[in-house]
This record gives structure tokens, sequence and C-alpha cells, in this order.
């Protein structure tokens, strides 16, 4: 497949990146600023400047079979910067694989009160961006993730992706190695498996 990975510079990103070379595919790495794209040799990456706050600027994707976005707020980015995101793939008209965030939204108490706690915490004042950028990817006919914390870890031989509602609500806040969330994006970006729903990918 030929695969476009939205924010392929970062953590996450680049993660998606290593995986879908391995798998065989082609990747189409959507970044503000190549030069930050580590490619790993002698594999070969197409890399298109993708600046989601210049609309008009944003790359055409006609050529790609699915999107995966693992873009997020960083540093830096200033309000609005997730649904802009969100927005250019929609106005691409390509099959979406968007990465959102369990505890936001219709999965704010999903990841159990700790974990809702947790989030008001930390993310505060970004959760409403969150929201209205799911709602943006889900009205475009995007599949959405509900990730939870995201920490450094192996690949989850017991890794699975279920709809929201079928996830129990856990007592201890609930956490995937960054390698397993990968892996479970791109597992969706092959097959198709969920249409316009939210999921959540687990250990």
């Amino acid at each position: 497949m030929r695969i476009a990975i939205l924010g392929a510079s970062g953590r996450t990103g680049g993660t998606l990146l290593g995986q879908a070379l391995e798998r065989g595919h082609e990747v189409v790495a959507l970044v503000r600023t190549p030069v930050k794209v580590t490619v790993p040799a002698p594999r070969q990456v197409e890399v298109r400047t993708a600046d989601v706050t210049v609309p008009r600027g944003f790359p055409d994707l006609s050529d790609v079979d699915v999107a995966v976005s693992a873009i997020g707020i960083g540093t830096g980015d200033g309000p609005g910067a997730l649904v802009a995101g969100a927005r250019a793939l929609a106005a691409a008209d390509v099959r979406t694989v968007w990465l959102g965030a369990l505890g936001s939204g219709v999965s704010s108490r999903s990841g159990g009160l700790i974990y809702a706690g947790v989030m008001r915490m930390f993310v505060g004042s970004e959760l409403a961006e969150k929201v209205e950028a799911d709602e943006v990817a889900l009205a475009a006919g995007a599949t959405v993730f509900h990730a939870p914390d995201v920490t450094d870890g192996p690949l989850s031989p017991t890794r699975r992706t279920i709809p929201l509602a079928e996830l129990r609500r856990p007592l201890l806040p609930p956490r995937i190695s960054r390698v397993t969330l990968a892996a479970l994006l791109l597992d969706e970006a092959e097959a198709g498996t969920y249409g316009t729903e939210i999921v959540v990918p687990l250990s």
C-alpha cells in the first residue's frame, strides 16, 4: 500500500514510518519541516512539506491509499493546529486513521476515574481541541483511535483494537507502548476493519 503519515517526524510518526517500511509499504511522509524526518537507509520515503496551518499549501494525496495521522499538540503550536490537521485530511478526501486520546470527549470517563483526573490535570485546556478535531475527522469518515497514555516499551503480543462501546472501565490508568500503538494503527490502515467510529487500542 501507499500510506501517508501526517506528523512523520514525531516520535509516534517516526515509529509508524519505520514499521510501515518494515511491512513493505510505500510511505509518503507529511511534515512541516522535512529535514526532521529520519529515513531508515536504504529504504525510500517520499517527503512532502505539509503545514496544516496553511490549507492552500497542503499537498495532494490522491495518489495514496490511506492516511494515518500521528500529530498532537506540540510545544510551540498555537491553538487550532490539531483541528487544522483534521480539516486538512478531510479536505484531501482520503481514507483516514486518526489518532485521538482516550479521556477526551465521548471517552472522558472510559479510562477510569483516576485517568480522567490525570487528563484534566495534564491535558486540561487541550481537551476541547482534541474533541473538535475528532468531530472533524469522524464527519469526514475517519476511524478515530482513542489511545491511552503512550509509553516506551516492547511490542505487545496480545495487542488488539476494540470499539469504544466494548471497553471495560479499568481501575488503574491504562497505558500502551508506542510501538504497539503504531502497529495497531497500521493494522487498521491495512485492513480497514472499522468504519467511521471511535476505537481503543489495547495492549
